[in-house]
């Protein structure tokens, strides 16, 4: 069947592959992905640490060259364009970094780090440009004064509010939001996620938010893709994948979400031994050394996605057991 989430796409990525080459061997870091991001969407991207998530946001922006694989923006293939039609193509798409600090020149003023995108595609003059920054600082919940003050005076909710305003100075159609509240205290976290629930709104933006927190993630997002090893385990929409997920990693990753209440009943699920190294990834299925259904087959065989819903994917030799 046809590797996809939804037919009315925005993004179309189809056997995306990204491997780096170093002296210990190659790294396996994102291998054969393929899904459907529609338009004017959240989709959330989770799994653990080292699954590959911030590359493949990285390499859908062309901010890594990807090793094989197409990426269709709104029907133009992104990997395959020249210096001059990335450049024109860098306004409508963007991306907000997991560090509010590091992130941040901490050499210029705030109103000129906004202004960057602006100077760098020559956009409108100084003075329309000073306007411009007023009109993120107070669109992200900033004073327009903030323009004329440095990063280090600022909080990190504040920073990052920062980051999100250059993110939208070029009015981009689709933006990359890479860990951009796991640095942050939780009531903030949650304003930041209000935040761009109303901009989404607000603009029509479509996004890819890359987050650990499965909370967040089921707060904001349409739909989920879960990730492990550089490949995808489950995709789906958020709801019937929380509700019900159908491959064993997300029935793990879920089982770990905290409960407001402490003495209440917990099924976890605490998945033995730590990642595997994306040098030497395991055969079959990635997840297989880790999983409690893992047999002979899933050594030998690799899953192809298995329709467990409507728009919902799970790549699961065993996906009748675990239903």
């Amino acid at each position: 069947m046809r590797d996809t989430v939804r037919s009315e796409s925005f993004l179309q990525i189809r056997n995306l592959t990204k491997r780096f080459e170093t002296k210990r061997g190659t790294v396996h870091a994102v291998t054969d992905v393929s899904f459907d991001i529609p338009r004017g969407s959240i989709t959330g991207l989770v799994g653990e640490s080292g699954s590959g998530k911030t590359t493949l946001g990285r390499t859908l922006l062309r901010l890594i060259e990807p090793t094989s694989g197409t990426t269709s923006f709104d029907g133009n293939d992104i990997n395959s364009l020249d210096e001059a039609g990335l450049r024109a193509m860098r306004r409508r798409m963007q991306i907000i970094f997991q560090d509010p600090v590091s992130s941040l020149n901490p050499r210029l003023k705030v109103g000129d780090i906004i202004a960057e995108g602006l100077v760098a595609h020559r956009v409108g003059n100084a003075a329309s440009r000073r306007e411009k920054v007023v009109s993120l600082l107070e669109e992200v919940g900033l004073r327009p004064d903030a323009a004329n003050r440095y990063p280090h005076e600022f909080s990190g909710g504040q920073r990052q509010r920062i980051g999100i305003a250059r993110a939208l100075a070029l009015d981009p159609e689709f933006i990359v939001a890479d860990e951009c509240v796991s640095a942050l205290d939780v009531s903030i976290q949650a304003q930041i996620l209000n935040l761009l629930l109303d901009l989404r709104q607000k603009r029509n933006l479509t996004m890819l938010f890359i987050a650990h927190d499965l909370s967040a993630v089921e707060y904001l997002c349409d739909q989920i893709i879960v990730m492990y090893l550089g490949r995808i385990v489950e995709v789906g929409p958020s709801q019937p994948l929380y509700m019900k997920p159908r491959h064993p990693y997300s029935q793990a990753l879920l089982s770990a979400i905290p409960h407001p209440d402490p003495r209440a009943p917990r099924n976890r699920e605490v998945l033995s031994d730590d990642i595997p190294s994306p040098l030497a990834p395991p055969s079959g299925c990635v997840f297989r050394t880790r999983c409690r259904l893992s047999d002979a087959e899933c050594a030998e065989t690799r899953p192809v996605p298995v329709a467990v819903g409507t728009h919902h994917l799970s790549y699961c030799l065993k996906t009748e057991v675990t239903a």
